[in-house]
């Protein structure tokens, strides 16, 4: 039999992350519209975001866990069969209930698939090439923040916003075909997953602070990214053709900061993190100064910023808890990974919240404010593991 390149295979992996990164923030470009369309408050529009990340954070260890028997081929074509049942049921919504239920469940194939996917990613190549591997398949996601989320959003100003779901569906849809015809059959299953290894991953110190890192310092920046396109129309005057440019040339930031991130993230973690954070809270402080001065060139500079320093934490978070897990709990990969995905969602909950929260209290100037007591206490907790790894020494 024919063996599939695994080239091939990180392709389709990719395929399905572009269409998960996709509708992940496709609610933050299209939230003047849904608001617009259920009369209801910028709040409570938000929780397309926070509730999506709380179904991811369920959703990777749970799902992860009950479907550790499972054929992994067969367990991606289910995965992405519900990303599209989900998306559809969005698209045709016709209450904001339905609309939430039907994030929920695409929330839940985003969970477990990256989950999955990143192991995936792992197994078709040389060890010494994992590392790239999983870098190629989160290309995808990268590739939704600079054009999938711009586009859909333009699909939705010049049609509307159920639109924008139809396209996600039909980007999964691509994304199943290309799972069935390239993810090998054989691929190592973990096999029932043994829940002693959830003491073994919440006794450890170590791990738990990295998990608490993650969620503060990924989580920090949707303070004010969930409610960036309100900011950016409503404080910013900027014209919402101009806004979907604008969120092109911030995913192509977003691009060259990931990038960049797991350059530097490849020589001493956590000092690495460490300067992404700080230069992450300075730029979320400039964009609340341009926001308080309503200043548009200013504005634009600071959203750039903040594209070019938002995920550049992540190639290291990712990186800093698989070492972790290796070094202490090395039967639990998979399942610490689970929970690395569940922390960086964690994240976006407690970030969009905070952002919803000071919107709601005051105005969406502030929001970037919540965001930087977020990140400064990821800070504070890398500092507490630097000296916790230096005590060990």
């Amino acid at each position: 039999m024919k063996t599939i390149s695994p080239s091939l295979t990180l392709l389709a992996l990719a395929i399905n992350a572009f269409a998960i990164g996709s509708t992940e923030f496709i609610s933050v470009g299209l939230m003047p519209m849904i608001v617009k369309t259920f009369n209801i408050s910028l709040s409570q529009a938000g929780l397309t975001v926070s509730l999506y990340a709380l179904g991811v954070t369920v959703g990777a260890p749970l799902l992860t866990i009950l479907t550790g028997t499972w054929n992994r081929k067969t367990l991606m074509i289910s995965i992405m069969g519900l990303f599209i049942l989900g998306n559809l049921l969005s698209a045709f919504a016709p209450t904001f209930l339905l609309l939430l239920v039907g994030r929920v469940l695409a929330s839940l194939a985003h969970g477990i698939f990256m989950s999955i996917s990143t192991v995936i990613a792992a197994d078709v190549v040389r060890p010494e090439k994992r590392a790239s591997a999983i870098a190629l398949m989160f290309t995808g996601l990268t590739v939704a923040t600079v054009i999938g989320v711009p586009l859909g959003t333009f699909i939705g100003q010049h049609s509307n916003w159920h639109m924008s779901f139809v396209f996600i569906v039909v980007i999964g849809l691509i994304g199943l075909i290309a799972t069935s015809i390239l993810v090998p059959k054989g691929l190592p299953i973990p096999g029932k997953i043994n829940l002693s290894g959830l003491a073994r991953i919440f006794t450890n110190k170590s791990i738990l602070m990295s998990l608490f890192i993650t969620a503060f310092g990924y989580g920090g920046t949707f303070a004010a990214y969930t409610y960036l396109t309100p900011i950016l129309e409503g404080t910013f005057r900027f014209s919402a053709s101009t806004v979907v440019i604008i969120l092109v040339v911030y995913g192509v930031m977003v691009a060259i900061g990931n990038s960049l991130g797991g350059h530097l993230a490849n020589k001493n973690i956590l000092p690495a993190l460490q300067k992404m954070f700080a230069a992450l809270a300075l730029s979320l402080l400039f964009l609340f100064i341009s926001a308080s001065l309503a200043s548009q060139a200013l504005g634009l500079i600071a959203t750039l910023l903040l594209g070019l320093f938002a995920f550049m934490n992540v190639p290291g978070l990712q990186l800093y808890v698989v070492q972790l897990a290796e070094k202490f709990t090395p039967k639990d990969i998979t399942l610490v990974s689970a929970f690395n995905i569940a922390a960086f969602n964690v994240g976006i909950t407690l970030g969009s919240f905070v952002g919803g929260q000071i919107s709601k209290g005051s105005s969406v100037v502030f929001t970037p404010l919540g965001g930087i007591i977020i990140i400064l206490l990821a800070m504070f907790l890398i500092r507490l593991a630097q000296k916790d790894q230096a005590s060990k020494l």
